[in-house]
């Protein structure tokens, strides 16, 4: 590592902190947004008549936009000032909030996320550059720690507002307070000293593309799964690839192309040119298996920030606001995490913290499989929430900060657009994969609990498609089952079949999250392992 703690850091010269507000509020912008959606999957589906999954495909479409650029945003901000690029990638957010709040349809929601998401690409490496800029040493690891805890904060004032918002006065509104919030962030970025440029940076057009469309099929491929096949190509799907699930194609086409785009990398490094990403950043065997731990502490979060909700506004029908209450306590957790992990830098090392943080996420899952029924208020239940959140808040400002300190200071840029990319194709295929394993559980559960139940005949079977179900409120089926000659005994047989099939399959796609904890366990072990005064900051 190239970087510790000076031996006095009291003669440390210390820098204001308000350049770490702009910074701070820079980055709380694009964690409200992202972080709304799912609280306001309710009041988007109802009021667009769409199925909940439109708004995973606008998460996915924000998601795709920063992980398939923010490497290209990286660079921009080195060949025109990373405060100049931050400055107007905020307006090119600010607009598309606008265009959000405004948006007729559901074409244009996803739209203006995906929007959002460029302006993001360009925003996350930026605020990377500026924070390594301002502030050194300890104050540095601080200001890293901050940036990781204003995620939190954000999310957690995200899904308490938007809560509150949406259930009063609609989910628009959750995200036309982005548009006052964003124009206080580009006055605040005068506080902001600017970057100098780094001379001679040229835009590696071909490593842009070879990104893109990597990201791009990893993360569509794997929205599709559920619909177009695992394996097989469904009915459903688009078109048939040797009788191959088009959505397994593009995951293999996006995986060569992440062994394209490093060979590309290579090959403009061994000739002298500057590459897209500085290979630097991931050059050692602890850089990569950060990357790793990374990529799976994402994965976690995002799925259960995404199933969560999902179950309390459309299987319970409960409001935004009841969301966001069931929630906090688990971004609480994940705030508290985030702040106080930095005090344990001088009495654990990277690996022990990483391996002590991925235990208890996986205590957390495995509490929620074994515990989880329809309430989200029991004790235990809000127990293994705030166990997922306490490692995952920890891992993501640990990860972080090991990234940053082990990369020479001109390649910050890089490491911020790492963490960008990985953190951000990781949500997206942590959201399209637990909407795909719960949605997919749900309707196996159904398929053989019909098998068994002689009460409901085929012909009512066919009639509502109660062995497609996806998940419905009670009202809903009820509903459904009115409009045919469904006798009450029939409709009731139906909804504890409903009831059941839904609870085991958010038990069982826990276990699986709890199995992903337990195999991060590998990458983890292979973190820094530093002695107390040799952490880098």
């Amino acid at each position: 590592m190239n970087s510790r703690f000076p031996a006095d850091a009291a003669t440390e010269k210390r820098t204001s902190w308000l350049p770490m507000v702009a910074i701070a509020m820079g980055q709380a912008q694009m964690s409200w947004n992202i972080n709304a959606l799912p609280v306001s999957i309710g009041g988007i589906s109802a009021e667009f008549g769409t199925a909940p999954t439109t708004v995973v495909t606008a998460i996915v479409a924000f998601s795709l936009g920063v992980a398939g650029f923010t490497m290209f945003g990286a660079k921009l901000g080195q060949k025109f000032g990373p405060l100049r690029v931050f400055r107007w990638m905020t307006a090119v957010f600010l607009a598309a909030m606008v265009i959000m709040t405004a948006s007729p349809s559901p074409a244009v929601m996803i739209a203006a996320q995906a929007l959002a998401g460029l302006a993001s690409a360009a925003i996350i490496p930026s605020l990377v550059v500026l924070t390594a800029h301002h502030y050194k040493g300890r104050q540095q690891a601080t200001a890293l720690g901050m940036l990781g805890a204003v995620q939190a904060i954000a999310t957690v004032v995200a899904f308490f507002l938007a809560g509150v918002v949406g259930t009063y006065f609609g989910w628009r509104y959750s995200f036309g307070l982005l548009i006052p919030f964003s124009i206080g962030v580009l006055l605040l970025s005068r506080h902001l000293t600017p970057v100098a440029k780094m001379p001679g940076v040229r835009i590696d057009r071909l490593g842009v593309m070879l990104a893109a469309a990597a990201v791009t099929l990893i993360s569509l491929g794997f929205n599709n799964l559920g619909d177009w096949g695992l394996l097989l190509a469904e009915r459903s799907a688009p078109v048939s690839v040797l009788g191959l699930s088009p959505a397994l194609v593009m995951i293999i086409c996006g995986v060569v192309g992440v062994q394209l785009f490093i060979a590309w990398t290579q090959s403009r490094l061994a000739a002298g040119q500057t590459p897209l990403l500085a290979l630097v950043v991931i050059e050692s065997p602890q850089d990569r298996a950060a990357v790793v731990s990374m990529m799976a502490i994402s994965v976690l979060g995002k799925a259960i920030t995404f199933m969560i909700p999902l179950y309390i506004q459309i299987v319970q029908g409960r409001t935004s606001l009841q969301t966001a209450v069931a929630m906090i306590p688990y971004q609480l957790a994940v705030l508290a995490a985030a702040v106080l992990v930095v005090r344990l830098y001088g009495q654990l090392t990277p690996r022990q913290i990483a391996r002590s943080a991925f235990a208890v996420v996986t205590v957390g899952t495995l509490m929620l499989a074994v515990i989880v029924r329809y309430e989200w208020s029991d004790v235990s239940v809000v127990l293994g929430l705030m166990l997922v959140g306490l490692g995952q808040g920890a891992l993501a400002t640990l990860l972080f900060n090991v990234l940053v300190t082990s990369a020479p200071t001109e390649f910050a840029g890089d490491v911020g657009a790492l963490r960008g990319t990985v953190s951000n194709l990781a949500g997206a295929v942590g959201t399209a994969v637990a909407g795909a394993l719960v949605i997919g559980i749900l309707s196996a559960n159904i398929q053989r609990a019909l098998i068994d139940n002689p009460t409901i005949p085929s012909a009512l079977i066919s009639k509502v498609d109660l062995d497609n179900v996806r998940f419905v409120s009670n009202d809903r089926l009820l509903d459904m089952m009115s409009r045919t000659t469904a006798t009450s005994e029939q409709m009731d047989a139906a909804l504890e079949i409903n009831a059941d099939a839904r609870v085991r399959a958010l038990k069982v796609t826990f276990l699986l999250l709890t199995c992903l904890g337990l195999l991060a366990f590998v990458p983890a072990g292979r973190l820094p392992d530093y002695k107390p005064d040799e952490v880098p900051g």
